[in-house]
């Protein structure tokens, strides 16, 4: 574990046009960060480009803009791509796959070969269908097939990418409980071996590259023991259910973030105790990446000082308290034990429900995900409301707020605006419309999409243009939600 090698701090960073987060991004580099975490804006997300109608009021809020491999280029200049891990989060695949097209590409472009980049996409298709759902999604199936086509191309052209990180962090968010957040992880994973193992791969050829991103929320023990529970399900099903034979197949690697839903605006400063316990938990629990989250995002993007505080907070985790030094620490605790035998149990019967369904994507399809999200999330609310679950400054110990310095957001929407006019006068036309073409056909064939993106992206084909053509080949899809 930590003895041989430490977590990777890997602070999530994202705002505005590519030329401010490039600076974000160098800073936490200076200052000891080992990893980075790029967060991208919700039209970049959802595969609409910045100069869309319905984009404008998000563009460059809450990640950054992105709409062609030059704004990519200018995201990564001058950060040595080919020497360090970078997280692209971009959940869901109707933006992941031109995205990665696009980091690909301008990674081609700068001469470094795709078999030296490591990273990871997240690529999560339950966050278009069932977590952050939009306007004009993809029905699932489609959804679902584009990020095993992310799997399928990763493993063949960039094998030092995980190509998904299965994002049980963002179920946890909009409400999922601690065994519905792990429960959805492990169905997902299964989805995707037999997927995969249905388009003729070897499970160990794939499976050591799937990655998972787990919460570290309140509760303390019950986190540690889900991150416990969480790797002992994981080799079972890949050993017993998949017959994987190589090591690093059974091995549930995972990143975490701490909860940015147990954050308060309310005295903002208690959130950086907050965050503390949480990747303290992440810690004790085994995670191989760590992201804390800044004190002030119940309030705004984080500013430099608050992003600086959670990176210190990792420092000192790492140099100051030791607890890099034993592997799986809580190990032997009668508590611990026997609350993740627990956590194993209840995780368990909630897949097995979940592959009675048909499995995730059946689930998914039918709103039965969102619906189980939506309870618990209401569940969690009225306990806070009436004081049953206590928040300390919103309903215990409350006082007037002091103001905190907040995030002053960069003009971003006519930057981009701009710079996309200025790229449709400059491109070639007849090249960009027979990439999509290319796109349109590989849809149409059900082939693996990946290959006609990359090289669209390379044409200067844009996001929004791209996933258009995922919209036009497969039809856009309304939730069955219970009103």
């Amino acid at each position: 574990m930590y003895r041989g090698r430490l977590w990777t701090m890997r602070q999530l960073a994202g705002f505005g046009p590519p030329e401010e987060t490039n600076k974000r991004y160098k800073l936490l580099l200076s200052q000891g960060a080992t990893g980075i975490n790029g967060v991208f804006d919700y039209p970049t997300l959802r595969g609409f480009d910045s100069d869309h109608p319905e984009a404008e009021a998000d563009v460059g809020r809450g990640g950054v803009a992105i709409d062609s491999i030059e704004d990519m280029t200018a995201l990564f200049d001058g950060i040595p791509i080919d020497e360090i891990s970078v997280s692209l989060v971009t959940c869901q695949p109707v933006g992941t796959v031109p995205v990665l097209a696009m980091y690909f590409a301008q990674a081609a472009g700068r001469g470094v070969p795709l078999h030296q980049l490591a990273g990871t996409t997240q690529n999560d298709f339950l966050m278009e269908t069932a977590v952050t759902i939009g306007w004009n999604i993809l029905p699932p199936r489609y959804s679902f097939k584009l990020s095993c086509d992310v799997i399928e191309y990763c493993v063949q052209h960039a094998p030092r990418w995980n190509p998904i990180s299965i994002a049980g962090y963002n179920y946890r968010e909009a409400g999922a409980n601690a065994v519905q957040e792990l429960g959805l992880c492990l169905a997902h994973g299964i989805a995707c071996v037999e997927e995969l193992l249905s388009r003729g791969m070897a499970v160990d050829d794939f499976a050591p590259r799937l990655s998972f991103f787990l919460n570290s929320h309140n509760d303390f023990f019950e986190e540690i023991a889900k991150f416990r529970a969480a790797r002992r399900l994981w080799c079972r099903i890949m050993a017993e259910r998949f017959g994987a034979r190589d090591p690093r197949s059974k091995k549930f690697r995972f990143h975490v973030q701490t909860a940015g839903s147990a954050l308060t605006a309310q005295q903002p400063l208690n959130n950086i105790t907050r965050a503390a316990y949480h990747a303290l938990a992440a810690v004790l629990g085994g995670a191989q990446s760590v992201h804390i989250d800044g004190y002030d995002e119940a309030l705004c993007t984080p500013t430099e000082t608050a992003a600086l505080i959670a990176l210190r907070t990792q420092q000192i985790l790492q140099h100051e308290t030791n607890v890099t030094s034993v592997v799986d620490p809580l190990g032997g605790s009668y508590f611990v034990e026997s609350l993740t035998a627990e956590m194993e149990r209840r995780v368990t019967d909630y897949v097995a429900r979940i592959e009675r369904m048909g499995g995730l994507v059946e689930a998914a399809g039918s709103g039965w995900v969102h619906d189980e999200i939506a309870d618990s999330a209401t569940q969690h609310q009225k306990a806070v409301e009436t004081g049953e679950m206590l928040v300390v400054g919103v309903n215990c110990h409350t006082m007037e707020d002091q103001p905190v310095e907040l995030f002053a957001q960069p003009e971003t929407l006519h930057r981009q605006k701009t710079r996309l006019a200025g790229l449709r006068i400059r491109r070639d036309d007849t090249a960009v419309r027979a990439a999509l073409e290319n796109i349109r056909e590989a849809c149409g064939k059900m082939d693996n999409v990946m290959p006609s993106v990359v090289e669209a992206a390379k044409s200067l084909a844009t996001v929004g243009e791209i996933a258009q053509v995922f919209r036009e080949e497969w039809g856009c899809w309304d939730p069955p939600l219970r009103l």
